[in-house]
């Protein structure tokens, strides 16, 4: 993936680096979300048995979640294709909350995304029981269905892919806070495109689901701002001005949470934003 043009963060922070062994100490409060695990040697074997230097692999690993964690995306991503598809976590990651926030180029977006949704399906096939392997595969998805037209996404069966691989990542990670929260979404989302009956006959929405989907995910992470966002957008699709006031408060949570990392700090300073008008 080329990343030589790809924008900064546009906040540094001291408090986002994690040097030596600071990472692990805080790898508990920074996964809690996406389930990750420490990527040490022993997760190297038993990623690729066949790994020559595992701990030198897991350094390599390490290094591209500080420069995640930093906001650094694309180090992070260029560090991720230089181990190998081992890598796939922390480059899907990487590159969709890059292509989330801070690329302004659509069509670039576009590629990104289909880059990412190809090594995740590349990681399914090696690893089908990596949890994030799937995830990163809806999230990749829904992110670029959201890019293309609706007709688009419908003929090209996203909406199933979507919902198969959050089943999967759910069934091996029931913990996965992030999963529940796009759970919860993809139920929102379809409602809000489709309709209730069409939605729910065709591709088993449920409003009800979605939003239960969502508590359980800010029950699971409740310091995560895009756990309270995604619900607060969630009740906005669902009910619209109805559960304005709601959603709003939701996204006043948001913004009110202090942030560990620079994908934080984007979610927190998205819901600022949209507070402001």
């Amino acid at each position: 993936m080329k990343t030589d043009d790809w924008a900064d963060f546009p906040h540094p922070d001291d408090r986002f680096e994690y040097p030596g062994a600071k990472l692990k100490q805080a790898w508990s409060a920074l996964h809690r979300g996406d389930q990750e695990p420490f990527p040490d040697s022993k997760r190297v074997k038993a990623l690729d048995p066949e790994c020559a230097d595992p701990e030198t692999t897991a350094g390599a690993l390490q290094q591209a979640w500080r420069d995640f964690h930093a906001g650094r995306f694309a180090a992070a991503v260029s560090g991720a294709e230089s181990i190998g598809l081992i890598a796939h976590a922390v480059a899907n990651k990487a590159c969709g909350i890059y292509a989330d926030y801070l690329e302004n180029d659509e069509a670039t977006k576009v590629d990104i995304y289909r880059e990412g949704v190809r090594r995740a399906e590349a990681a399914i096939e090696r690893w089908p029981n990596d949890a994030n392997a799937h995830y990163f595969h809806a999230f990749l998805l829904g992110r670029y269905s959201q890019s293309i037209s609706v007709t688009k996404a419908l003929a090209e069966g996203v909406a199933g892919k979507i919902r198969q691989s959050l089943d999967r990542a759910l069934k091996l990670a029931p913990q996965h806070a992030e999963a529940w929260t796009a759970s919860g979404l993809y139920h929102a989302e379809i409602i809000d495109k489709v309709g209730k009956l069409i939605g729910g006959m065709t591709y088993g929405a449920n409003a009800e689901r979605g939003l239960a989907d969502c508590r359980k995910s800010l029950e699971m992470t409740p310091d995560a701002p895009i756990a309270h966002i995604e619900y607060g957008n969630a009740l906005y699709l669902l009910y619209g001005d109805k559960r304005l006031d709601e959603s709003n408060e939701s996204y006043a949570t948001a913004a009110a949470i202090k942030p560990i990392e620079a994908m934080q700090y984007l979610d927190v300073q998205y819901a600022k934003d949209y507070l402001q008008g």
